[in-house]
């Protein structure tokens, strides 16, 4: 069956088919969004029947192209098609949208559901995501492909609206998309003019090619409810090498229903029982809810057994590929198994030593380790490298693909170095896109004040356990001069909320290490993993006997035991405040308290380990004090509601940095004078 050449009445039947699904989906939920479902399904239809490369028996083959609906509140669009096409959802999934344990969640969710690739939701991250897809396709082919044998020549393609248009990471996203010339980007922008709150025109009138042209990208203009002018725009699309593509699409939304279509109350709302009666009647539809006509099947086993062909070809060119270059191939295992060293946490502790640093030079010293004995990672800053310590020496920079020719233009992404500008939300999000294509692990840097912008896309890493890396450094008020618009106080706790996440903060040069290690290595499984490095430096600290590098890893544990072996007090400590810390406890010391030091570099594996284990490391009935630049309230949860936590609950200060920890009761000797004073207050009121 040649399935672009189908007659009329069928191709209009498979259509039709998905637009009943999706809006007899949301009647049966009484939830959900039917109208950009209705409205998209011929664009959807004429991609995914004619040009998207899957096979749904192998979902998760190397070289499949890539599906992205960015706006996810249509997600009955994806779920239909995923039925349709043979992947793993049947049919009572669809009649279970929304509810409880189903495969078909409000919003796609990547590893929930077969053929999801990406976690979509708020609005322009799915593009944005997409982005990273494209560049980490592009940077897979600079080193894998030969003239002959494109192992890699995958396309990103995605449906985003009028909303993703709106978001400020779209912009983001589309500029340096635009920039670094990815061909094997193409979106369709399925614009009906419908938002919530009723026309677009009562928020924007922007003149989006105009917008995209000038970052860039090849754009066409089409009516998306013509199968014809569809196929002509995605077939251009697809010769495109150096410029991504945006498909405008007109559309109507909500195609199909007799007297909500074009109108805002279908965008979020289900049709009702007598809108959705008429629309059966007259598109000559049954009432048998989720009807699949026998015909339309036929279509969809067909495409099956295409996409089937596409696949064993591939790996027929593939086993091709590994005999002629098998050095290479080895080289593809190690970027698609993620091959870390079973002693990478040693090598890079080796890395650094006993240095006394920054922990933000020390992490560039393991990050040039790291590279060297992992060849998936790689990464970059936000126009802060300099700043960050994030560059790999050697390692060579993505840059502007080339105009001369494709060969040129593929070496422009044999790099390792990744330049985001200063563009944060979109650089969180083409991160979490590296590492969603396959083959990358990818770290991207900025400062920690700079993290509100991209709590959106660490979320999503964290919702989907993806193992990005996102490193933070210049992480308190040591910033000095630049002031409080610059010096982090809330941030540490806004990012240890965010659930599923491992937020490190280490104290020196192995604690760095060991971080990196963890972060890289993902021993527990994937996830993504926050680093929060210093600008001024740090000692190196001698640990106790017995102590092993990895106990680092436990997330807290003693640092310096109380003289005697039996504590008085326990200071808990993170990052740049354990030496300050340290000071403290030895003066306590010298006053006759016995002192125990506690280092806590990463509290969210702290709290997952026994509670055995968290009872000799904070032993049950003897005082805690906490010591962290920044909010105090959650620490009560470790030193309890009669402990002391000393931080910062207010905004900086412009002024040097050693005035600030002075001013601000942060030094050694400002530190044991406040839990002196606690200490007898507490002590006085246990004796009265």
């Amino acid at each position: 069956m040649d399935i672009r050449q189908l007659p009329a009445d069928l191709r209009r039947k498979c259509v039709d088919t998905i637009r009943f699904l999706a809006a007899d989906a949301v009647e049966t939920a009484n939830s959900g969004h039917p109208g950009t479902p209705m409205g998209a399904a011929d664009l959807a239809f004429v991609l995914w029947s004619e040009f998207l490369r899957f096979d749904p028996t192998t979902a998760s083959w190397p070289n499949r192209d890539r599906f992205v609906l960015s706006g996810g509140h249509a997600s009955m669009l994806l779920y239909s098609l995923l039925h349709l096409s043979g992947h793993d959802l049947p049919l009572d999934e669809l009649k279970r949208f929304r509810q409880w344990g189903s495969k078909t969640p409000g919003h796609p969710e990547f590893r929930h559901t077969v053929g999801v690739e990406l976690t979509t939701g708020p609005l322009g991250a799915g593009f944005a995501t997409s982005v990273g897809m494209a560049l980490a396709a592009k940077m897979l082919a600079a080193r894998f492909n030969k003239e002959t044998m494109p192992v890699v020549d995958a396309h990103i393609f995605g449906i985003c609206g009028d909303g993703d248009m709106q978001e400020g990471v779209t912009s983001e996203a589309a500029s340096l998309a635009g920039h670094l010339g990815l061909g094997n980007l193409v979106f369709i922008y399925d614009c009906n003019e419908i938002t919530i709150e009723g026309h677009l025109d009562v928020a924007m009138d922007d003149d989006v090619r105009r917008r995209f042209e000038a970052y860039g990208w090849y754009v066409q203009q089409i009516d998306g409810h013509d199968h014809d002018s569809i196929r002509a725009a995605l077939t251009l699309a697809k010769k495109q090498t150096i410029r991504p593509s945006l498909i405008i699409a007109k559309t109507v939304i909500g195609n199909g229903a007799p007297t909500k279509s074009g109108t805002h109350e279908v965008h979020g709302t289900p049709l009702g029982k007598v809108e959705l009666a008429a629309m059966r009647k007259n598109l000559g539809w049954p009432d048998e809810t989720f009807h699949v006509p026998a015909e339309v099947r036929e279509v969809w086993k067909a495409r099956e057994a295409e996409g089937k062909k596409l696949r064993t070809e591939w790996e027929r060119l593939f086993a091709s590929w590994r005999t002629e270059h098998p050095d290479l191939a080895k080289l593809w295992d190690a970027h698609w198994d993620h091959a870390v060293p079973g002693d990478l946490a040693e090598q890079l502790a080796a890395a650094v030593g006993d240095k006394s640093d920054a922990t933000r030079s020390l992490s560039g010293l393991i990050i040039q380790k790291a590279t060297a004995l992992v060849p998936s990672l790689v990464g970059g800053a936000a126009d802060l490298e300099p700043s960050t310590k994030t560059g790999i020496k050697g390692g060579g920079h993505v840059v502007k693909a080339s105009v001369q020719s494709d060969e040129l233009a593929d070496a422009s992404f044999a790099g390792k170095n990744l330049h985001f500008g200063i563009r944060e939300h979109a650089m969180g999000s083409i991160s979490n896109g590296m590492c969603l294509f396959g083959g990358w692990q990818c770290y991207s840097a900025t400062f920690l004040v700079f993290s509100d912008y991209m709590r959106a896309p660490i979320r999503l890493a964290a919702l989907s356990k993806v193992p990005t890396i996102f490193i933070f450094t210049h992480d308190s008020f040591w910033v000095g001069e630049d002031g409080p618009t610059h010096q982090p106080i809330e941030h540490l706790w806004s990012l240890r909320l965010i659930p599923d996440v491992d937020l490190w903060r280490p104290a020196d040069g192995l604690e760095t290490a060991l971080a990196w290690a963890h972060a890289v290595a993902t021993p527990d499984g994937p996830m993504p993993s926050i680093l929060i490095l210093t600008r001024q430096k740090v000692p190196a600290f001698a640990r106790p006997s017995g102590f092993t590098p990895r106990d680092v890893w436990k997330g807290g544990y003693v640092l310096t035991e109380a003289s005697g072996g039996k504590p008085d007090l326990v200071i808990l400590a993170t990052g740049s405040e354990v030496g300050p810390a340290a000071e403290a406890r030895a003066i306590l010391e010298k006053a006759g308290r016995h002192v125990r030091l506690v280092s806590i570099p990463c509290v969210e594996r702290f709290k997952r380990q026994p509670a055995d284990y968290r009872d000799t490391v904070l032993p049950r009935g003897v005082p805690r004090i906490s010591v962290e630049a920044g909010r105090t309230d959650p620490w009560y949860q470790f030193v309890g509601l009669d402990g002391l936590a000393i931080g910062i609950d207010h905004f900086g200060h412009s002024a040097p940095g050693e005035v600030l920890a002075e001013e601000l009761g942060l030094t050694g000797e400002r530190i044991a004078a406040q839990i002196t004073t606690w200490d007898n207050q507490r002590r006085t009121k246990t004796t009265a």
